[in-house]
């Protein structure tokens, strides 16, 4: 069971979100709160595996919450949700370690398709996220391509091949089946790649396996 902390300002929406994710019985919503504070406090007490944020609230928006559970709480995966694609909040939702980026104007179904995939270790951006990072990422790639090479360099074959993987949105399990390697081996090769790259989450990692030309814009 993929247990969830569902954060959101509005209770109307967080019915919505919750009746969703109901429908897929491999989910449970185990608390329910109205804004940032009250988010952290309530994954504080209930341990679950993804805390979903929306980004607007009010005492404490979602970013700074999503930033406090990294610090606090590294265990639980934060999808960020949310009414706005703008530049910045996706640029600050992945600085604070978001694993996932969902819109409230998507498909509900792209909903469960998110959870599922960050609670199986991947990283999830809805489908305009993604074509937005991966224009940004276009646009400067070859003043940033030496840069992640050099990064890139400082890993094992196995740790590049793992991390490429990474970049083309596989979880642990799908890395392991294609490697032939056990889920806990690959999820061991993912934090030996975070802690050398110095990097906080696998959305991250993708980044620099595109930059590096690890994975293909096309990918």
């Amino acid at each position: 069971m993929i247990r969830v902390v569902l954060a959101d300002d509005e209770a109307m929406i967080r019915a919505g979100v919750k009746s969703i994710l109901a429908t897929d019985a491999g989910i449970e919503v185990v608390a329910e709160a109205a804004d940032g504070r009250e988010a952290i406090e309530l994954t504080r007490a209930h341990r679950p595996d993804i805390a979903m944020l929306d980004i607007r609230m009010p005492r404490l928006d979602g970013l700074s919450a999503a930033a406090e559970l990294r610090a606090t709480m590294p265990q639980v995966a934060v999808i960020m949700l949310t009414t706005f694609d703008e530049d910045e909040y996706v640029s600050r939702a992945l600085d604070e370690g978001a694993a996932g980026f969902l819109l409230k104007a998507a498909d509900p179904r792209e909903l469960i398709i998110g959870v599922r995939a960050v609670a199986d270790g991947a990283a999830y951006l809805s489908p305009r996220i993604a074509r937005k990072v991966i224009a940004q990422l276009g646009g400067g790639r070859l003043s940033r391509a030496g840069t992640a090479r050099r990064q890139v360099e400082s890993l094992t074959a196995r740790e590049r091949e793992v991390l490429a993987l990474v970049g083309r949105g596989m979880s642990n399990q799908d890395i392991g089946r294609e490697l032939f390697l056990s889920e806990g081996t690959v999820k061991s090769h993912v934090s030996a790649i975070l802690l050398r790259l110095g990097l906080s989450n696998r959305v991250q990692a993708a980044i620099i396996a595109y930059e590096a030309g690890l994975v293909s814009g096309d990918t």
